[in-house]
């Protein structure tokens, strides 16, 4: 079954009246008129997909009501039209979460909840595995530029022109090309911090960048 038939078997099964409620009569009427109405036309999405839940009504009016009654108990939704009619419609898991509760739906809740953070995790992980591999790619792009302008140099004669401290630094590069400032830094003569390296070999990328520029 789906979800929204999961939801409705479930409201069906409350009872019309809690006698145990402390809530005042006239709550427990909306309550029931915002459950019923659910119940009668509501449909929520699988949550695995995407978070919609709504509430279709034949006209503007209706449905304005309906929000109005959602409102008092402070859960916050959206009016568009569709189709002939009307919906109310939540796409905020917190907010459709609360509204499941609200209307005493609380397995579903649990079963959604469940269903959210396990689709978060994912997203995070995925969000992650994204960023590291932007970097990584940002990493090997900058390195390559690195090696190629070392190359550059040697191939011009130019490199032996250059302070001992670049060409220590552009050496362990060429010879290292995965490696990180932090390691790079570690295996020179003296070693220096990733900050330092990387502003030595952005000094020989300038280099050549202006040995270029007067070739032109």
């Amino acid at each position: 079954m789906s979800f929204a038939t999961d939801i409705r078997d479930e409201l069906l099964a409350l009872k019309m009246w809690d006698t145990n409620s402390s809530m005042p009569q006239d709550e427990q009427i909306a309550k029931l008129s915002i459950r019923e109405e659910f119940i009668k036309s509501g449909f929520m999405s699988d949550p695995n997909k995407e978070y919609h839940l709504e509430v279709l009504f034949k006209t503007k009016k209706k449905a304005e009501e309906y929000n109005e009654l959602l409102k008092r108990f402070n859960i916050q939704a959206k009016i568009t039209k569709k189709g002939n009619g009307y919906i109310i419609y939540i796409k905020d898991g917190e907010v459709i979460a609360e509204f499941l509760a609200f209307l005493g739906a609380n397995n579903a809740v649990l079963r959604f909840e469940e269903i959210r953070v396990l689709k978060d995790a994912r997203n995070n992980v995925n969000r992650i595995v994204n960023c590291e591999t932007a970097n990584l790619n940002k990493t090997l792009e900058t390195a390559k530029l690195q090696i190629d302008n070392i190359k550059y140099l040697k191939e011009h004669k130019k490199f032996e022109t250059l302070p001992e401290s670049l060409k220590e630094v552009a050496s362990l590069r060429l010879k290292n090309p995965d490696l990180s400032y932090e390691e790079i830094g570690k295996m020179l003569k003296e070693p220096m911090s990733k900050s330092c390296v990387s502003h030595r070999l952005n000094k020989i990328n300038k280099i050549v960048k202006e040995l270029k520029i007067g070739k032109i």
